[in-house]
C-alpha cells in the first residue's frame, strides 16, 4: 500500500496502527490527521526509537496490504463504487442495490 491510503482512510488505518505500534494513543492520532512526518516524529518520540528506524518500520509496514477492514470502511468502498460507474449502463445508478442483479423478470419454472 501507499502513504496516500493510510491518509485518505486515516480514523480507519487507528486498529491497524494501534496492532503495529501499541504505544500510540488515539487522541494523538487524531491530532495527526494523516501527516506523514508528524507520524514518524510521534512514533520516535513515544517508541523512543531513531527516526531513521521508525522510517524503516513504516516503509515495512507499507509494503503488506492494505487491511480488509480499510477494504471494507465506507468511505473507500464509496470511492470504489464511483470508480465503478464507468461499467454501468447509461441511466442506472452505481449506488442503486445490485440484489435483482441479473433478474430480468423471466419466472418462468423449470420443465
Amino acid at each position: 500500500m501507499k502513504w496516500h491510503h493510510v491518509q485518505d482512510n486515516w480514523p480507519a488505518f487507528y486498529e491497524a496502527i494501534q496492532d503495529k505500534w501499541p504505544e500510540v494513543d488515539e487522541a494523538e492520532l487524531d491530532e495527526i490527521d494523516g501527516d506523514q512526518r508528524a507520524f514518524i516524529a510521534y512514533l520516535a518520540e513515544v517508541t523512543e526509537q531513531d527516526a531513521a528506524e521508525i522510517r524503516d518500520e513504516l516503509r515495512e509496514w507499507l509494503a503488506g496490504e492494505i487491511p480488509s477492514d480499510i477494504v471494507m470502511d465506507p468511505i473507500h468502498d464509496n470511492h470504489s463504487i464511483k470508480l465503478s460507474s464507468k461499467y454501468v449502463n447509461e441511466g442506472e445508478d452505481e449506488f442503486n442495490d445490485d440484489a435483482r442483479f441479473g433478474d430480468d423478470g423471466d419466472d418462468e419454472e423449470d420443465d
